[in-house]
């Protein structure tokens, strides 16, 4: 069919793809560039024609699923279709040119209650095991109160990064997961402190995997932008990042100064003196 056109929707975004073929990998040479340590170089293809597309995959290490099972030879897609390649999903359309085109964000997620693995809104069935959507959690790409998979999914990532020594690598991904963080949060929406403390958790880590104090201080704003002290366990990983980063202890200074001005040190004193020790300051008299 001529007037066939075929699109992806990938995060928040909606691709066009023009043929013979888009090919997917790590590698910047690749039509589609996927930043995931679990998805090899030139990972998988998709190849159209009068007949339709196909999507196969190029010999790469963690194979490429459509809904939920694994492909072995090229496969015929369908509208609707999820491509699973690493942790990435996308969802294969197919429309006609001159279809008014609508605008839809691929950001919210169903929670299988069966497996308890994330997919996409949309799907009947969960991709992963199968089961059938049973009042399902929706959430966004920011996860809903007591989810956290999003943040173990950025923290999967990031371990991989961290194992193959690609810390400039893990530095692009977690940029681009703290951009949405970011830009969620000045709609107003708001993370509860577990959500908080796990995203924190994989920010510190990454400060000192590249040794820079840019993340920590991201970690400390984001605890302002909620009005909130961190946990013991943050601080704790914090303290692990400070020594020697006087730039560092002036951002924790900093923050000191508006949560005294806030009250918050009323709330949660000894979190508050935690944070004067850190650098050096005498603690507060309870």
């Amino acid at each position: 069919m001529p007037d066939r056109r075929y699109r992806l929707r990938f995060l928040l975004q909606e691709l066009d793809l023009v043929g013979p073929e888009v090919v997917f990998g790590r590698s910047p040479d690749c039509h589609i560039t996927l930043e995931d340590p679990l998805v090899s170089r030139r990972h998988a293809r998709i190849t159209m024609g009068s007949d339709g597309a196909k999507v196969e995959d190029l010999g790469s290490r963690n194979g490429v699923r459509v809904n939920g099972r694994r492909i072995i030879e090229p496969w015929d897609l369908a509208s609707g279709d999820r491509i699973r390649i690493g942790t990435q999903e996308l969802v294969f359309s197919v429309t006609r040119r001159g279809d008014k085109r609508t605008s839809r964000s691929t950001g919210f997620m169903l929670i299988c209650s069966a497996c308890s693995v994330p997919f996409p809104e949309g799907s009947a069935r969960c991709p992963h095991c199968g089961a059938e959507v049973d009042e399902p959690t929706l959430t966004g790409q920011i996860d809903a109160p007591g989810h956290t998979f999003g943040f173990d999914l950025l923290a999967q990532i990031l371990d991989k990064a961290i194992e193959t020594g690609r810390s400039k690598e893990a530095e692009r991904i977690f940029r681009r997961g703290a951009a949405e963080i970011d830009e969620r949060l000045s709609t107003g929406v708001r993370l509860d402190e577990a959500q908080i403390d796990r995203v924190s958790g994989v920010a510190l880590r990454l400060a000192r995997l590249v040794d820079s104090p840019e993340w920590a201080a991201w970690c400390l704003a984001l605890h302002e932008r909620h009005r909130l002290l961190p946990s013991a366990a943050t601080i704790d990983r914090l303290a692990s990042v400070l020594p020697e980063r006087p730039a560092l202890a002036q951002v924790v200074e900093g923050f000191l100064i508006w949560a005294e001005g806030a009250g918050l040190e009323r709330l949660s004193p000894s979190r508050f003196r935690r944070l004067q020790s850190l650098i050096g300051e005498e603690p507060t008299q309870p």
